[in-house]
C-alpha cells in the first residue's frame, strides 16, 4: 500500500509538471468597436470567430469605442455585454477613449476623472476576468495596499508565464493637458512603476519562464520621444528596459492604440546601443481592422511566442 501511494504521488507531481511545460493559446486585439452601430455585426463575428479557435484565455488592449463616441454609461453597459459572450476568460486593460479623451465636444464633453471612477466602478468591482468561465485576478489594490484605487491593474499566472495588465492609455498616459490631468498621471505613474516593479521581482522569486505585459499606449511611436521631458511614457520605458535586461527571461509587450499590427524588438540595453533581445513587442489591429492575433505560447522554445493573424473576409472593407 505505501508503494503504491508512492507511486502515485511521483505521477501526480510528474503530470503537474508536464502541463506547466505545455503549449497554450491565447488572443489579443483592441481599439473597436469604433463605427457605430455599424461595425457591431463585423465584432460579433470576430467574437464568434475567437470563441470557435478555443483559446485559454482573452486580453482587450483598451478603446472599446473611438474618440468620438460619447462616453455614456449606457455604452459602458453595452462592452459590458459583448465581453459577457466570450467563452473563456477575457481581461481587459483600459485606453484613453474610455475616460482620458471624454473632455472632447463630441465624446461628450465629460470629465475624464469622473469616468475614470465610472470605469473602475463598472468593470473592476470584483477580482474575476470578464468572460463566460472567469477565473480569478491578483488585482494591485489587493496586494499593495498603497495604491488601493488601482484595481484595474492585475496579473494571472497560467502554465508558468505571468500575465500583468497595466492602466497606460495613449493621449500621452494622460500627461501635459491639464492640471488635474497631471496631477492623476503622476500617482498612477508611480503605481503602474510600483506594479512593474512587483511582478519582475513575482516572477524572478518564483522562477517563471517570462513575462506578458498588456497594456493600450503605442509608446513606440517614432513622434513620440520617450526622452523628452513632456513624455507620459519615459518613466516606463525606463522601467521595463531595466527589469527585462535584468530578468534575461521572454517578455512580450502587447498593446493597441495606432490600430495596425506590429511584430518587433522596441527596447535597447541599458547603454543604448543594442537591442534587448528577449524583449518583442506586439501591437495589435484595430478601429478599421474589426480583428485580432492569436498567440502561441511554447515553453521549450527559447524564444516562446509565436503569432497569427486572425483575419475574417466578411469584415475586410475591400473584398
Amino acid at each position: 500500500m505505501k508503494l503504491f501511494k508512492l507511486s502515485l504521488i511521483v505521477v501526480l507531481l510528474v503530470t503537474a509538471n508536464s502541463c506547466f511545460s505545455e503549449s497554450f493559446r491565447f488572443i489579443a486585439y483592441g481599439d473597436m468597436p469604433y463605427k457605430i452601430p455599424d461595425d457591431y455585426p463585423k465584432y460579433e463575428r470576430l467574437i464568434r470567430v475567437i470563441n470557435q479557435r478555443k483559446p485559454a484565455f482573452t486580453i482587450f488592449v483598451g478603446d472599446t469605442k473611438s474618440g468620438s463616441t460619447p462616453c455614456t454609461n449606457e455604452y459602458n453597459e453595452t462592452v459590458k455585454n459583448y465581453f459577457k459572450l466570450f467563452k473563456n476568460p477575457l481581461m481587459y486593460s483600459v485606453g484613453d477613449n474610455e475616460w482620458t479623451d471624454c473632455h472632447r465636444p463630441l465624446a461628450g464633453s465629460y470629465d475624464p476623472l469622473e469616468r475614470l471612477s465610472n470605469l473602475r466602478e463598472t468593470f473592476f468591482a470584483d477580482n474575476l476576468s470578464f468572460g463566460r468561465t472567469p477565473i480569478p485576478l491578483v488585482r494591485q489594490a489587493d496586494v499593495m495596499k498603497k495604491f488601493s484605487t488601482y484595481v484595474e491593474n492585475s496579473y494571472w499566472i497560467k502554465n508558468d508565464f505571468l500575465f500583468v495588465s497595466l492602466h497606460i492609455p495613449g493621449s500621452n498616459n494622460n500627461f501635459g493637458r491639464t492640471q488635474d490631468a497631471d496631477d492623476e498621471y503622476f500617482s498612477r505613474n508611480q503605481a503602474n512603476l510600483a506594479w512593474i516593479d512587483y511582478c519582475f521581482d513575482l516572477a524572478n522569486s518564483q522562477n517563471l519562464m517570462g513575462i506578458i505585459l498588456s497594456f493600450q499606449a503605442d509608446m513606440f511611436q517614432p513622434k513620440k520621444s520617450s526622452n523628452e521631458a513632456n513624455s507620459g511614457f519615459k518613466d516606463t520605458i525606463e522601467s521595463l528596459s531595466t527589469h527585462s535586461q535584468g530578468f534575461k527571461k521572454p517578455v512580450l509587450l502587447i498593446n493597441g492604440d495606432s490600430h495596425r499590427l506590429i511584430i518587433d524588438q522596441p527596447l535597447k540595453i541599458s547603454n543604448g546601443k543594442f537591442v534587448l533581445e528577449n524583449v518583442i513587442r506586439l501591437q495589435v489591429m484595430g478601429e478599421d481592422q474589426v480583428e485580432a492575433v492569436e498567440i502561441e505560447v511554447s515553453p521549450s522554445s527559447e524564444q516562446p511566442f509565436s503569432f497569427k493573424p486572425i483575419l475574417i473576409k466578411e469584415n475586410n472593407n475591400y473584398y
